[in-house]
């Protein structure tokens, strides 16, 4: 019988958002919840913050995995960020929906009504939600840049950005990845990038995907430079030491000016597939993991001979130190062919579990 188990990849996108900032759009993020057999919310994975925006469509994809025979209840919540702290109970709850992940990877695309609470809906703000099996443990690892790009700033030149875009099965433009923005330039090397290719392109070189070049602009009103179309079958050519270049083309102005010849050239320097091996992979390939211990024996911890103390020893001869090393212990131990833990200690020891 096949293994009902298996990994799922969760893009989102939102619409029409409630409005938290004042003078702005909401700066929004969307957490990702799954409720345990005890009825807990525990949260999984979160999408990246995006400026400025009432309609978000995030590029960091969420990850679960899928269980064919267990209801799955998850959440989606989502939130306008406007602090660096990782804590959500200090932002505004802009909305979200609860379903079962068997309702999402059936439909393949769902979509739902961002609600504030059970029976008060979240405005006119709707969430959707496109689930993708993941079966393809490779990535494309591209580094682009580009030349002689359309002014755009009235003060500066562009702040250019790059948007990668796959065709989804119902013919529309899913966003796969989007790279950082390089300030004031017509001439922009972005970072060397890597995206699992199951993201990028289904696993399919011959996927068409469209390639977007904005200029970045705060209020998120971003200014489109010009886009082109390709896949990965032709990105690939620039593997062998030959940079790939496309036109970069904005049709408004291509329709306007019949000289038109483009709004720049996007450059393919580099362009490869790897291998991105999983932690069982280096495992089962031979990987040992050993165990080393250091403990500060400070006199912080006050008198060992108060139960307050982390030093303290009970009847049963066991402290929190010890407690902790064996829970640890007695799970890396199988990972190691010597069986052995070291201590840091002015005189090393080591020692052996028993199992």
């Amino acid at each position: 019988m096949a293994d009902c188990v298996t990994k799922v990849e969760l893009s989102v996108s939102c619409s029409d958002l409630l409005d938290k900032d004042v003078g702005s759009k909401s700066d929004p993020l969307c957490v990702l919840l799954q409720k345990d057999r005890g009825g807990k919310w525990t949260e999984l994975a979160r999408t990246e913050r995006l400026n400025n925006t009432s309609s978000p469509s995030f590029s960091q994809r969420l990850r679960l995995g899928y269980h064919f025979e267990t209801v799955q209840h998850v959440k989606f919540g989502v939130y306008d960020i406007d602090n660096s702290t990782s804590d959500l109970a200090d932002d505004d709850f802009l909305g979200g929906a609860e379903l079962t992940l068997g309702q999402i990877v059936s439909s393949k695309t769902v979509s739902r009504p961002l609600q504030l609470k059970e029976g008060k809906p979240a405005g006119k703000g709707t969430i959707t939600i496109t689930a993708e099996e993941i079966k393809d443990n490779r990535a494309i690892v591209l580094e682009m840049e580009a030349k002689g790009l359309d002014k755009k700033d009235t003060f500066g030149k562009s702040d250019p950005f790059l948007e990668f875009f796959k065709q989804g099965g119902d013919g529309k433009w899913q966003l796969v990845y989007r790279t950082e923005v390089v300030k004031n330039t017509l001439n922009p090397c972005w970072k060397k990038f890597s995206v699992p290719l199951q993201t990028f392109c289904s696993s399919d070189l011959e996927k068409p995907l469209k390639v977007n070049c904005s200029d970045h602009d705060s209020d998120g009103s971003h200014d489109l430079i010009g886009s082109f179309t390709t896949k990965v079958s032709e990105l690939q050519k620039a593997a062998h030491g030959s940079p790939v270049e496309f036109d970069c083309i904005h049709a408004e102005k291509q329709k306007k000016k019949k000289s038109y010849k483009n709004s720049g050239v996007v450059c393919v320097k580099s362009c490869k597939l790897v291998t991105q091996y999983t932690f069982l992979d280096y495992v089962m390939g031979g990987c040992q993991i050993n165990f080393t211990v250091g403990i500060d024996f400070t006199g912080s911890n006050g008198d060992p001979r108060s139960p307050n103390s982390l030093h303290y020893m009970s009847q049963d001869g066991l402290n929190q130190y010890l407690s902790a090393l064996w829970s640890v212990g007695q799970v890396i131990q199988d990972y190691d062919t010597s069986v052995q833990t070291q201590t840091l200690h002015p005189e090393p020891l080591t020692y052996t579990l028993n199992r």
